[in-house]
């Protein structure tokens, strides 16, 4: 059974720049805002838009998997949501079958962005995930990361 965890996180960077990082920007601001435990992101297939397939490469001495590849799954451009689905490794390595993390972006003034969080998963078992406030920790601290990032001049 899929089970979905959600939150909300308010992002002091204006809707338009937090798009474009968590889009277009995606494979090359990860790396950045997450220097520890991303290496780097592939682009496998696609050009960023709906079907696009990245390679997360993790640094082995973080992350139990080496790697964790997604699909864009979601793109709504007008609704700024966009959903990354893991097909491969990472979190379908630690139990799970199925997984994905939706933004949904909503301008709350100039250079405030709501930022609602659906993770829906599925674990292998019949046992009700005993993860969900660590997956929704992990996405809160990327958004966090993200906003410090664009805050400081995103190069």
């Amino acid at each position: 059974m899929i089970e979905e965890v959600k939150t909300q996180a308010k992002v002091g960077v204006g809707l338009n720049a937090l798009w474009k990082a968590l889009t277009k920007e995606l494979r090359f601001v990860v790396p950045k805002v997450l220097p520890n435990i991303v290496k780097n992101v592939e682009l496998i297939e696609g050009d960023g838009g709906l079907g696009t397939l990245l390679l997360f490469n993790f640094f082995t001495c973080v992350s139990v998997a080496a790697y964790q590849k997604e699909e864009i799954v979601e793109l709504e451009e007008s609704l700024h949501r966009i959903a990354l689905q893991v097909l491969e490794g990472g979190h379908l390595n630690k139990g799970f079958s199925f997984y994905k993390t939706t933004f949904q972006l909503n301008a709350i003034a100039k250079q405030e962005t709501l930022v609602d969080v659906t993770i829906s998963s599925e674990t292998e078992t019949d046992q009700e995930s005993t993860m969900p406030s660590k997956k929704i920790e992990a996405t809160l601290e990327f958004l966090k990361c993200l906003e410090t990032y664009i805050m400081n001049g995103a190069s």
